[in-house]
């Protein structure tokens, strides 16, 4: 149940953020459009309560309920740019708005936007991380083995970001390269 509930949420989520976008540029109904963008986060709220009462029923913690967290926090720290994103774009092809800006290709400057990047991630990560030991309290340090699990691919997210940014600095890339 869990899984499916992950998968309609990441399903409601498009179809909210295409049907918020379609709403506001292509009916140019703004405030409604903004509306249907803003019911983005009660998908989250719903996810989180089933998983909380799942767990408060008895269901042992597993890949599903830490899926549940990962999901929660990879919305939390990506959601906001991934709506910021389509909705430039969307503002672009169907409302004469300017060009979506590009990512920086050089220097500091890109270094700047990869460590942006990466700041988003790690939020995404560390929101898993608190949410699933949330869930680890909450269920007893015994049974949690899975949800410790999760938290170490979250980490190992978080050092895997950090080494991306970090090479931007350490070696930027230059024009003539």
């Amino acid at each position: 149940m869990i899984v499916g509930l992950v998968v309609g949420c990441e399903v409601a989520f498009w179809v909210l953020l295409a049907a918020g976008l379609a709403v506001r540029y292509l009916l140019r109904m703004p405030r409604l459009g903004l509306a249907l963008l803003l019911c983005e986060p009660l998908l989250e709220l719903v996810l989180f309560a089933v998983t909380a009462i799942d767990l408060r029923n008895g269901a042992d913690p597993d890949w599903r309920h830490g899926l549940a967290a990962v999901y929660i926090g990879f919305t939390v720290g990506l959601g906001h740019a991934t709506v910021k994103w389509a909705d430039a774009r969307a503002a672009h092809r169907f409302a004469g708005g300017p060009p979506p800006p590009r990512p920086p290709r050089y220097g500091t400057a890109r270094a700047v936007h990869e460590w942006k990047v990466a700041g988003r991630w790690i939020l995404a990560a560390l929101v898993a991380v608190a949410l699933l030991q949330a869930a680890v309290w909450y269920v007893g340090g015994d049974a949690a083995g899975p949800l410790r699990a999760w938290q170490q691919r979250m980490l190992w997210l978080i050092g895997v970001n950090v080494v991306i940014a970090g090479s931007y600095t350490l070696f930027p890339r230059t024009a003539g390269r």
